[in-house]
């Protein structure tokens, strides 16, 4: 019998509720842009507000309250970790626990957007701002 860990099961879950989303609303995943699944072209938002409901939303929920169940998903909502930004970027660019790395996945410009917008919404107040060549500066370099 396979044991998972509990947060090989968070993002799972995350997933499942994804493609469940997907599959029961009008977005699916080929209009996103996703094709391999992997990648920059994973998800095709505009703004920090679409990054956030297609891809961050699955785990985070809705308000952003987290969860509780096969793992733990942190609230963003009124998370003073968030007024740091770089402690921001760093988890949305190289995940921690059972959330993915999503450096490979969203362009700079969707990391920028979505860190503004969670840094900026859900109760939090951090204004600093967050442009996409800070990001480039922190992407990882391509192997």
């Amino acid at each position: 019998m396979m044991r998972l860990s509990a947060s090989t099961l968070a993002v799972a879950t995350g997933l499942l509720v994804t493609a469940l989303a997907f599959t029961s609303g009008t977005t699916s995943a080929q209009s996103l842009g996703d094709t391999a699944g992997t990648g920059s072209e994973t998800a095709m938002s505009a703004t920090g507000e679409q990054t956030y409901r297609e891809i961050c939303q699955a785990c985070h929920l809705e308000n952003a309250q987290g969860g509780t169940g096969a793992g733990v998903i942190p609230a963003l909502a009124s998370n003073a970790k968030l007024s740091d930004a770089d402690f921001t970027l760093k988890r949305i660019m190289q995940g921690y626990g059972g959330m993915p790395a999503f450096a490979d996945m969203l362009t700079p410009e969707q990391i920028a957007g979505v860190t503004v917008y969670i840094r900026t919404h859900f109760g939090n107040d951090y204004h600093e701002a967050i442009n996409v060549d800070e990001v480039k500066k922190r992407m990882p370099e391509p192997e």
